[in-house]
């Protein structure tokens, strides 16, 4: 089954329309939550009189943090910060406690009968605020003049640390070259189709807390709810019903779930809420919003001896989870070169915005963009070819495995475990006829038109540990079904796992049952992100597969008298290979492992026909990928048009390939969108300006390319199943790309393009900078 491009299981109900997503919920007595949102970016909190709402028809309770704190265990989302990141002031709270600090921020809930009635009461509801003044550059929010986020504050630098190795000083001061850059990335969101959500049904019978919810982390929900509230494991569960899309933003344990589940414990009562797109725009975390000072040194032929930089992380508000990403990103930069001496200034800032966290790709994007527009930038200082300057500086296929001397944020070295980068980009620059492009683009010139080609590399660590769990078991039915703490949020993750258990069975996906995202049957698990549930999931679910496999052979080999070594797998039953008479069926063998009381058990067996595996990792497998993007720019009006995208990417063993070129277009399709379209704006006021799809673009299938994929397998040895992760990797080059062939066909105007994303207006103005 490994390796065919089996349609996917999850498919039939989505297409029927009968799939269930949380707001599909309906219970008896149900209750629909409404939030009080700060309409400032920081304030203070000087009285809340919830009386008028809560006196208004169908509403049932009007809450604040005070209210709901009874029901909990500490006023604030406190949790372990892995990094040791000191962020005990930087957790968010279920509802602002005496301060809000961006503009979204949930100041109470509103209950009742429905959301209609609940939104009308809240806009009921009078908060008497003292409009404070914001941060939100967070170049000048790092200034110890800066307006703190927060009164509670000292600084607004949550934390500044170095990244880097080698003699970089030195290695600066014996270049024959040094070129500088500042690069800017600024913020865009995860906008899935579904936004957050979640339904709490409150089960008097034992005074249990039954969730549903749309995440990425069902057992991080219910760990947290467990802790913040005080209630036993045997009190919660929590399931994630279909999810429409997550990209990272559901990863995340928001004060809305805690709040509603807070709620729910006081009034004893199921209560529903369901994010509408304004305060997903608000209030879902977002990412990219970074800043780069950075210097590049190099030999005379372009052949680097050093890099060294600071950057500025903006983290928003608050930290919902430990803060990771600047360390992926600084510790990322160098991506697939060999970079002798580095070294980067890091400093972790608050603002008064939305919080930041992981959206697709975590932090490696921004690593990837500030690097390939260094190597741009030396190409062009340089005049060399700018494929060719990065030929010479690949990390070469002999040199696999390759250490760089770095640690990830796990603590062990970043080992790049397989994989052939300057073949991955020969063979990209061979489709995209790289050598033939400057006639081109001189044709285009002669009639007027402005085409540029753009490339950019990048490697991804994926499968990120340290564990998940697959459970196996074969009923007395002879179905066998698959549970994992993994999460399937759209990305066909049961399908995979259902063709990885069915070739060990001999039965074809369909007929495996997968059941992911349910802490019920689950007690572990670790949830989707960071490209890892393929191969976490995927390696654990083998294992067990093979575990339960062997054991119903060397139960069927008693039976029927027969070597193990002689029987096959397959339709449901074990059978002498050849020889289908002599067999017994899997349910059969799940009976007899099922035991009966006063009876005999087969002798060194334990009981049932089931395994469970946790496969264990820390190191990442490194996926590698080199993207050539075609454009034409109308100068005129600072048009974009994307005539044509080419991806080579190594993918390691592919389970389903049709699967992995979904996971890779729509990376690449998030990457554009980087790239030219998304962009979250915020005044000078901390206020947004982009809150809904007419201010917020993305991009639409009218204005994508063709994307021409092509694939290069080297398995991995890090896993069972030879994988690499691909959920993310697509993105991660995608907006260099665009922006490098952008910058290709604006080239008569030495036109210089060190941010994303870039608009029409961006392009007019620096045309006419260029013109001066």
């Amino acid at each position: 089954m490994i390796g065919q491009s089996v349609h996917r299981i999850e498919d039939e109900p989505l297409l029927k329309g009968c799939a269930r997503f949380v707001d599909d919920i309906a219970l008896p007595g149900l209750l629909h939550a409404s939030f009080v949102r700060s309409p400032h970016a920081h304030a203070a909190i000087r009285a809340i009189d919830t009386g008028h709402a809560a006196a208004a028809p169908g509403i049932h309770a009007v809450l604040t943090l005070n209210d709901i704190n009874a029901a909990m265990r500490q006023r604030r989302m406190k949790r372990h910060s892995n990094s040791g990141t000191k962020l005990d002031l930087v957790w968010p709270f279920a509802l602002a406690d005496t301060e809000v600090s961006y503009v979204g921020e949930a100041v109470a809930i509103v209950l009742g009968d429905n959301r209609y009635v609940a939104e009308d009461a809240a806009a009921l509801v009078d908060v008497t605020y003292d409009v404070l003044e914001p941060a939100v550059d967070c170049r000048l929010s790092e200034q110890a003049a800066s307006p703190r986020v927060r009164a509670e504050l000292k600084s607004n630098v949550v934390a500044s640390y170095k990244v880097g190795y080698g003699e970089v000083d030195q290695a600066f001061k014996n270049a024959a070259h040094v070129f500088e850059e500042e690069i800017v990335q600024c913020r865009g969101g995860a906008h899935s189709i579904e936004g957050r959500g979640i339904v709490v049904e409150y089960r008097s019978m034992d005074d249990s807390l039954f969730v549903s919810a749309s995440t990425q982390k069902a057992h991080d929900l219910k760990n947290s709810i467990a802790v913040l509230l005080g209630l036993p494991d045997s009190k919660i569960r929590v399931v994630t019903p279909e999810v429409g899309g997550g990209f990272g933003a559901k990863l995340c344990v928001y004060s809305e779930d805690i709040a509603v589940a807070a709620a729910a414990k006081l009034l004893r009562r199921s209560i529903k809420w369901i994010e509408d797109r304004r305060e997903h725009f608000t209030n879902a975390v977002q990412e990219r919003d970074q800043i780069w000072q950075l210097a590049i040194a190099t030999d005379k032929d372009g052949i680097i001896a050093g890099i060294r930089g600071t950057l500025i992380h903006d983290q928003g508000a608050y930290a919902l989870q430990d803060v990771n990403l600047p360390y992926n990103s600084a510790s990322a930069l160098t991506g697939p070169y060999v970079v002798p001496a580095f070294g980067m200034d890091v400093r972790v800032v608050l603002t008064n915005k939305t919080p930041v966290s992981s959206v697709r790709g975590a932090g490696y994007p921004q690593s990837a963009f500030a690097m390939e527009r260094l190597m741009d930038l030396i190409a062009a200082k340089l005049k060399l070819d700018r494929a060719e300057l990065r030929r010479r500086n690949l990390i070469a296929a002999d040199d696999m495995p390759y250490e760089k001397p770095i640690k990830a944020r796990s603590g062990l070295s970043i080992v790049y475990d397989t994989g052939d980068y300057p073949a991955t980009q020969a063979t990209a620059l061979n489709i995209a006829k790289w050598q033939d492009f400057p006639k081109r683009k001189a044709q285009a010139r002669a009639a007027g038109r402005h085409i540029g080609l753009g490339i950019a590399n990048a490697v991804k660590g994926t499968g990120r540990g340290p564990f998940e769990t697959g459970i196996v078991r074969v009923d007395l039915t002879g179905q066998v079904s698959v549970y994992t703490g993994a999460a399937p949020m759209g990305q066909g993750l049961r399908t995979a796992l259902a063709q990885i258990c069915a070739g060990e069975f001999g039965l074809k996906a369909s007929d495996i049952n997968v059941i992911a995202g349910d802490t019920g049957p689950v007690p572990l698990g670790q949830g989707g992100f960071a490209s890892r549930q393929l191969i976490t999931a995927g390696s654990s679910v083998l294992l067990a597969s093979r575990s339960v496999a062997a054991k119903a052979k060397t139960l069927a080999g008693r039976i029927i008298e027969a070597d193990e070594s002689d029987l096959e797998l397959s339709d449901g039953n074990v059978h002498v290979a050849g020889a289908k008479d002599a067999s017994v069926s899997l349910g059969e063998l799940a009976r007899i492992l099922q035991g009966a009381p006063g009876y005999g058990f087969p002798e060194g067996m334990e009981p049932g026909l089931d395994a469970t595996a946790n496969f264990r990792t820390d190191a990442l497998a490194y996926a590698n990928t080199c993207h050539i993007a075609e454009v034409e720019v109308d100068c005129e009006t600072g048009g974009i048009a994307l005539i044509n995208y080419i991806a080579v990417q190594d993918a390691g063993r592919r389970i389903n390939p049709m699967i992995v070129d979904g996971q890779i277009k729509g990376g690449i399709v998030h990457g554009i969108g980087n790239a030219i379209f998304e962009h979250i704006v915020h005044d000078s006021d901390g206020q947004p300006l982009a809150t809904n799809f007419a201010d917020y673009l993305l991009p639409t299938a009218t204005e994508l390319p063709p994307i021409e994929t092509v694939y290069t397998e080297s398995p991995t040895h890090l896993n069972p199943l030879g994988a690499k992760g691909v959920g993310e990797v697509g993105t991660v080059p995608a907006a260099a790309a665009v922006i490098s062939a952008i910058e290709d066909a604006l080239s008569e105007f030495a036109i210089r393009i060190s941010q994303v994303p870039i608009s029409p207006q961006y392009i007019r103005r620096s045309i006419e900078q260029a013109a001066r």
